[in-house]
This record gives C-alpha cells, structure tokens and sequence, in this order.
C-alpha cells in the first residue's frame, strides 16, 4: 500500500506556470510508475502524462505535450508536474496514481493508489 498527497495547484493566469508535488509515504516508491490525470467539471477524467519507475520513460498527452514535463525523484518519494504555458482548458482537479510496476506506463494502465486531487485553475 502507498498514499499519495497531491499539492501545488492554485490559480494563475493563462501562460502562467505551476509545479505539482505528489508525495508518496514509504519507502519502496521507486517500484512505483505514477501518472498525473486531470478531471474538469462535467466532464471525463483524462490522462495527463506518466512515468516509470526509474524515471526513465514518460509519456504525455498530446495536449499538453511540449508544456509539461513529468519528474520522479526516488530520494524524496515525490512525483513532479511542471505545467508551462498554462491555457485556460487546463482548469481541472490533477490527481496522481501509483502502480507497482517495472513497465513503462501511460493511459491504459491499471493503477492501484489515487491521490485527492489539487485544484489549478487558469484565469484567461
């Protein structure tokens, strides 16, 4: 089991910039691939980017590929999301998710653990 805690959201105008944290408890997160998703009002949850356990492969969303960059950083048990040059279509609930997996990961994979979400909301 792992828990994972979101943070980082807010509110910024468009073309702004905000990085998202998502800390993960114990210590066996690098056998953990995570992926961020995002959910608007009224509409479905979508995959946002993904990582592998060792950091070495990610896999974004072609809308917002070129503005957000996935990190892993195993030492501190945290999952980044840097999110550049935000649009006002970005407004969502991000939540992370962690599967214990040696695979490379992306939208249709299972993940097990989900965080609360973080609210980013961008003004236009």
């Amino acid at each position: 089991q792992v828990q994972l805690v979101e943070s980082g959201g807010g509110l910024v105008q468009a073309g702004g910039s905000l990085r998202l944290s998502c800390a993960a408890s114990g210590r066996t997160f690098g056998n953990y691939a995570v992926g961020w998703f995002r959910q608007a009002p009224g509409k479905e949850r979508e995959f946002v980017a993904a990582i592998n356990r060792v950091g070495s492969y990610t896999n974004y969303a072609n809308s917002v590929k070129g503005r957000f960059t996935i990190s892993k950083d195993n030492a501190k048990s945290t999952v980044y999301l840097q999110m550049n040059n935000l649009k006002p279509e970005d407004t969502a609930v991000y939540c992370c998710a962690a599967v214990q997996s040696p695979f490379n990961v992306g939208p249709a994979t299972r993940y097990d653990y989900w965080g609360q979400g973080t609210q980013v909301t961008v003004s236009s």
